[in-house]
């Protein structure tokens, strides 16, 4: 018996302003995200027809709204998709406000060896200059190179990897990049150019841990360190029941004297905290004084890790 090609691309849509109408064409920013079909969409990318493509609808949402049964209907989907032999690799249409918080969840379920693409627009589909179609080609291709490994972001010709991507601007069309600057790879004329270490190479670890279906996830909220910083936001988050905390710290993950003290007192009363940087760059060194870094993630990434320690540490699971 003949073994099946692995050259299928599934398309899995979430909704986003890739799939977004307005009203008027100039309009770029008056639109309702995620009302076009998946299907739609791909069929209005006449270069996808080079492709073997199979498309499926997860959710019509704008990501603003992203939401943790979405994240688990998305990530057992993928996880399915990918264990068919016949499949190449996964593309995931989203929106851009939490497009990274969503590949750096399914880097850290999954840490597929076959690749995840996820890719968005910064204009809704009726708009006079789109950038969505070509953004869905390179991602295309993308998948289809042999170097591709592992959840990975497109956008604009860029390649970023889920752990290192994040959102930068609020309406250029390149509205992403990589932390620290760091870019896998630029899509030109259809070909991947690796610019950095193979994405096979990145030791991440799936989790594999997700909450039953309608199970309850930990609450885990972001807190920041700023002027005058009283740490009265912790007391107050504390009191009301939640399971982790996440501080964004000034420079290298420095906090003020008042709200390190309410972060320690939270952690003793067996709250888990991780401290990260509201810098756009740079990893937060230990220091010694008994909040634990987050290295050198993003506060939402960060506040994504430690949503998945506390469902792994959670009894049974």
């Amino acid at each position: 018996m003949q073994s099946k090609v692995a050259d299928l691309i599934v398309i899995l849509g979430t909704g986003g302003t890739i799939a977004g109408k307005a009203a008027q064409a100039h309009d770029n920013v008056g639109y309702k995200a995620g009302e076009i079909h998946v299907e739609a969409l791909v069929a209005g990318v006449p270069g996808l027809s080079a492709f073997r493509l199979e498309a499926h609808q997860i959710a019509q949402l704008d990501s603003k709204d992203m939401d943790f049964p979405t994240w688990r209907r998305l990530a057992l989907a993928v996880a399915s998709h990918l264990a068919r032999v016949e499949v190449r690799g996964v593309l995931i249409t989203h929106g851009t406000d939490t497009l990274e918080e969503t590949a750096y969840f399914l880097q850290r379920v999954l840490a597929p060896r076959k690749p995840v693409v996820l890719t968005a627009a910064m204009r809704p589909a009726t708009a006079l200059q789109l950038d969505g179609p070509q953004n869905m080609l390179d991602a295309a291709h993308l998948l289809q190179d042999p170097g591709s490994q592992g959840v990975m972001v497109c956008v604009a010709g860029q390649v970023y990897g889920a752990e290192q991507v994040q959102k930068v601007h609020s309406y250029r069309v390149d509205a992403f990049r990589g932390r620290d600057g760091t870019v896998l790879a630029q899509v030109e004329e259809g070909r991947v150019r690796w610019l950095a270490q193979p994405v096979a190479a990145r030791a991440a670890l799936g989790t594999g841990v997700l909450p039953p279906e309608g199970g309850a996830w930990p609450r885990v909220e972001l807190v920041l360190n700023h002027a005058h910083a009283d740490g009265r936001v912790v007391r107050l988050l504390q009191q009301d029941g939640v399971d982790g905390l996440v501080v964004a710290g000034t420079g290298n993950g420095t906090l003020s004297e008042a709200l390190e003290q309410a972060l320690l007192d939270a952690q003793e009363a067996g709250v888990k905290v991780l401290r990260s940087t509201r810098c756009d760059g740079g990893p937060v060194a230990e220091n010694g004084r008994g909040l634990l870094s987050a290295g050198a993630l993003s506060p939402v990434k960060a506040r994504v890790e430690l949503l998945l320690q506390l469902l792994a540490a959670a009894p049974g699971a």
